[in-house]
């Protein structure tokens, strides 16, 4: 069976047979082309417009043919163009020309439409299980290093003490955002678009409501024009699928620099890394590598889909076949990526003590003793000119705060008192103690806080 060429009276050109072709990869509809069809098939039997028995062994054949589909015996034909035809002709073989009832009230139009958001819908659940497990191995990091101290960055330059459960949450932040995004997604694309026929909705007494409710649907469709050629809830999945890449990516980059020999703060588990090809000593993060890599192409999968929709006209065009393959390309990107380094990161081994070393020496607490001097009448200007000079005495002398005596810091000024002296790392942290802070008690209740959100999701 191929698609009718009633209206013309030359067949194909081959290369146009090739070049429309898309069963070559829209054939991993194939389970949502048949649920849909298995829902219209009882839908019209319920509205009389078929029979009842005409409608079981519809049924019947469809599942037979998901059967064949589910083993790897059903022969996907290009001479069919695309799942749908595939399908309806196997149909048609297996119960005669019953089968090609099934089209009655509807097209290829809203049949793929429907099958498109059955496939996201799937597609967005196993993200948000990715990402729920994901933040489960954060915050599980998290709980382990929360007296775990390291140097926080700005400008990828050493600025202050923090701990690394502090660190962590940071992410867990992001991806519980990512969940939202996905779940605010989804619910936009539980809208069930079968009955919208080519462009004008069906002649028929059709049950759309019935229909939505056997495919899990929440609501159905309210313009028929804009549910065969709406495409919004494919280029929200790609934005959603680029912020979360992007999270991943910058975890993915820190793994990278934290591993390296001038870090030192972090070795993956020799599972999740590989050796080089010429260098026996080399042990690389190619999956963190990877990972960053390959959310470029998720961002060009997004562009591509906001491209293919800018210009096209109402109702439907061929363009929406080009919506297909990047959608497959970053559902597969986004939920391997997470899932693999969900792993990595439940496997890293921190290197605590080369942490708090880092978080120790140079002048991390250099804000901390601006803020000393603060609390004792100095303007924080003031202040951060002082302690600035302190610095660079320390600098010229190839010292760290922690060598200077009350004397030194007294000749920078009469303000300073033994109490300088007793500023650390721990005393840093501490002093941080509002809600978003690194103190060690405002981070054990931010972590408390996300574990109870995680549960309940």
């Amino acid at each position: 069976m191929k698609a009718s060429r009633a209206r013309l009276k030359k067949p194909m050109a081959d290369t146009v047979r090739n070049y429309t072709a898309s069963v070559s990869y829209d054939q991993r509809l194939a389970p949502y082309d048949i649920e849909g069809s298995i829902a219209h098939a009882k839908m019209l039997a319920k509205r009389e417009i078929i029979s009842n028995k005409e409608s079981a062994q519809l049924i019947e054949g469809l599942e037979r043919i998901a059967d064949e589909i589910e083993r790897g015996v059903f022969l996907f034909d290009e001479e069919r163009e695309d799942v749908h035809l595939n399908i309806e002709a196997r149909l048609i073989e297996l119960v005669g020309d019953l089968g090609g009832k099934l089209h009655t009230a509807r097209s290829r139009n809203d049949q793929i439409a429907l099958d498109m958001r059955l496939f996201t819908k799937d597609a967005i659940k196993d993200v948000l299980e990715a990402l729920h497990d994901l933040r489960g191995r954060i915050l599980d990091k998290a709980e382990s290093h929360q007296e775990t101290i390291i140097p926080g960055y700005t400008h990828l330059q050493r600025g202050q003490p923090i701990l690394l459960a502090h660190h962590l949450l940071a992410y867990a932040q992001m991806f519980e955002r990512d969940s939202e995004r996905f779940r605010e997604t989804l619910r936009r694309t539980d809208v069930m678009p079968l009955g919208s026929g080519a462009l004008a909705g069906v002649p028929y007494p059709i049950d759309r409501e019935f229909v939505a409710n056997e495919l899990g649907f929440r609501a159905v469709s309210a313009n028929s024009i804009d549910a065969v050629s709406d495409r919004d809830f494919v280029i929200e999945f790609h934005a959603a699928a680029s912020v979360a890449m992007m999270h991943l990516s910058r975890l993915a980059e820190e793994l990278v620099l934290w591993s390296s020999e001038e870090f030192s703060f972090a070795e993956m588990d020799d599972s999740y890394a590989t050796g080089s090809s010429i260098m026996p000593q080399k042990k690389n993060p190619d999956v963190a590598e990877l990972a960053r890599s390959r959310t470029g192409r998720v961002y060009g999968n997004l562009t591509a889909a906001l491209t293919m929709m800018k210009g096209l006209p109402l109702a439907y065009n061929r363009d929406l076949q080009e919506d297909k393959q990047p959608l497959f390309s970053s559902v597969d990107v986004v939920t391997s990526s997470l899932q693999v380094m969900g792993e990595v990161l439940a496997t890293l081994h921190f290197q605590t003590e080369r942490m708090r070393h880092a978080a120790e020496e140079g002048f991390s607490l250099a804000t901390d003793i601006a803020d000393y001097l603060v609390k004792r009448g100095i303007p924080f200007r003031e202040a951060h000119g002082i302690v600035g000079e302190v610095v660079q005495f320390a600098l010229e002398r190839g010292i760290s705060l922690a060598d200077l005596d009350l004397d030194q810091y007294r000749g920078f000024s009469e303000v300073f008192d033994k109490e300088v002296l007793e500023i650390t790392v721990e005393s840093a942290l501490k002093a941080r103690s509002e809600t978003g802070g690194t103190a060690p008690e405002a981070v054990s209740r931010e972590l408390m806080k996300a574990k109870k959100r995680l549960r309940e999701e």
